[in-house]
């Protein structure tokens, strides 16, 4: 059984066409994974729903409690993409022994060319291969938590240097 914890992030925001935002009503991971036939036992809890750059060293806090307090030893978090590297570092101080990765979505998942739905099974197949430690899934890679950089300009995920 593999845990996936929902952080939020724009892996889940919808857009308000009125008002032109984006904000958060629910997550979309159960459907992902319906529609990626995903056939990976998954529990799924939801954390909370926050955009990275909103997130607290409290909200971190409990990302991290959340990992040590959970039974299985894989993890994946839905993550907003702005700090996920942040947030990683937490967890690599503060949950030894469990092979967590973090993925997200620079498109919402709600816009229908989002780039989640390619993430989340890419993170859930690095979750289940990867030794303990903590780690980033984007665009079908995997980066070590302490070796990874986002490209705002590219919008993507890069080793650092």
């Amino acid at each position: 059984m593999l845990r996936l914890l929902v952080t939020g992030g724009t892996f889940d925001k919808e857009y308000d066409e009125i008002g032109g935002t984006l904000f958060f009503k629910d997550t979309h991971v159960t459907e992902m994974l319906r529609l990626g036939r995903c056939r990976v036992p998954v529990a799924i809890e939801t954390v909370m729903l926050l955009d990275s750059l909103q997130m607290t060293d409290a909200d971190r806090a409990s990302i991290a409690d959340r990992c040590r307090a959970c039974a299985e030893t894989h993890i994946v978090i839905t993550h907003g993409t702005d700090t996920m590297v942040d947030t990683a570092a937490v967890l690599a101080r503060g949950v030894p022994d469990k092979t967590i990765v973090l993925t997200g979505a620079i498109i919402p998942y709600a816009f229908g060319s989002s780039d989640g739905l390619f993430n989340l099974g890419s993170a859930i197949s690095f979750a289940q291969v990867l030794p303990a430690g903590v780690w980033v899934a984007m665009n079908g890679t995997h980066f070590a938590w302490d070796n990874v950089t986002k490209n705002k300009a590219a919008g993507t995920f890069e080793p650092i240097g």
